[in-house]
């Protein structure tokens, strides 16, 4: 196994927080999860996930749950019962080897709409956090709830934020001596804490903070019924179509063989047992994803070092800080993120590259279509039986 701890991968292991952090920000601001829990579960995943794939894997919240779990402020309650949901549908399907039999029935075309896809709402809700339209920003009121700053003359400081470490990225994106993402997040903070955030951290008290074992208690039968529907029957399609077969494709065309071990059913399996640990310390439903795999090859991520590298930060976010681990990652400023997850959406949706015939690149606009007015699972659907219709049918486009 390859483990470095270069700058490009300190650069790479931060490419991913403009995915994380705003969605973790809510679920623990809104919906109340536990912060030790929540930054626990991922970082221990981002450790065991490098230790055992071998090459830089991915951990991101499950979109459309917490997506709708922070949309309608749902009880915690609600969460860990999508999360033991989600654990056992993904565990039954590694375990028993199901989930072979469905990637193999997803045709190429199909996987690249997943990518094209989910990089598109990346780059979209990069561009929200930007402009100051992300909810936790509408919630708050200001484009940068913890700034002092909130604009200069009519622009806003997310606005300027953006642009000015999105070109600063740019220039940097090539450069093995200055990492485009080690110095984007380092000075990021740095420029945060000057603007105001520094107020964030006054009250952190460095000390060792344990998770508590369930500490919402157990769900309730109506918790359980109402998370199956809402968010584990939407979240499963997209799960398996960005989550599972779109994150071994990508894995593959970045690392070759060295990505042996991610395969579909390791990565069922790896998602089922890091569901189980966050439903039991108050944490959110977690998954693998291609667009987080794409943020961290962006910003430099080449080898398993990366995952190491951000899940000890978060570990040790969790363990010393506990609650007020949130505090020193109110230090970046919300354009900067935004503009993160604008990079890595951009990444991910130039994969589709290799998908030439006519056919295929109607397929993936459909599914892009249906997903901008929908969501992602009702677009994979819809791809896989276009596809089937077309190749059957003998259909040209």
């Amino acid at each position: 196994m390859r483990l470095s701890f270069n700058r490009m991968e300190w650069a790479g292991s931060m490419g991913d927080l403009g995915t994380l952090l705003p969605l973790a920000f809510g679920m623990i601001m809104i919906n109340g999860l536990s912060a030790t829990g929540l930054f626990l579960t991922v970082g221990l995943m981002y450790l065991v996930a490098g230790f055992y794939y071998r090459v830089p894997i991915a951990v991101q919240p499950m979109k459309v749950v917490s997506a709708y779990a922070i949309g309608l402020a749902l009880s915690p309650q609600m969460i860990t019962a999508s999360g033991i949901l989600l654990a056992v549908v993904l565990l039954f399907l590694g375990t028993t080897g199901l989930v072979d039999r469905v990637a193999r029935l997803v045709p190429k075309p199909v996987i690249r709409g997943v990518q094209l896809s989910t990089g598109i709402l990346l780059l979209s809700k990069g561009v929200f956090l930007i402009v100051g339209k992300n909810p936790l920003q509408l919630m708050d009121g200001v484009p940068e709830p913890f700034l002092m700053v909130q604009s200069i003359g009519p622009v806003s400081m997310s606005i300027i934020s953006g642009v000015l470490f999105g070109l600063i990225a740019l220039l940097l994106l090539r450069s093995s001596r200055f990492p485009a993402g080690l110095v984007v997040v380092v000075s990021g903070a740095v420029f945060g804490t000057l603007l105001g955030a520094w107020r964030e951290l006054a009250d952190i008290h460095v000390g060792l903070h344990l998770p508590e074992i369930l500490p919402f208690g157990i769900p309730t039968l109506p918790d359980f019924s109402f998370a199956l529907l809402a968010l584990v029957a939407p979240q499963i399609p997209m799960t398996m179509g960005n989550a599972v077969i779109a994150s071994r494709d990508l894995s593959f065309e970045y690392f070759g063989n060295e990505s042996r071990r991610v395969t579909d059913r390791a990565l069922c399996v790896s998602m089922g047992l890091a569901n189980v640990f966050a439903a039991l310390v108050g944490g959110m439903p977690v998954c693998h994803g291609a667009g987080g795999l794409a943020a961290h090859y962006t910003f430099g991520a080449r080898t398993a070092g990366s995952n190491v590298i951000i899940g000890v930060l978060f570990v040790a976010l969790a363990v010393l800080l506990g609650s007020q681990a949130i505090n020193i990652l109110h230090l970046l400023p919300m354009g900067v993120l935004g503009m993160l997850l604008f990079f890595a959406g951009a990444q991910l949706a130039l994969t589709i590259q290799d998908v030439q015939t006519r056919s295929g690149l109607f397929i993936m606009m459909v599914m892009l279509g249906i997903t901008m007015a929908s969501n992602l699972a009702w677009a994979f659907g819809v791809g896989i039986c276009m596809t089937w219709i077309i190749e059957k049918g003998r259909i040209s486009i």
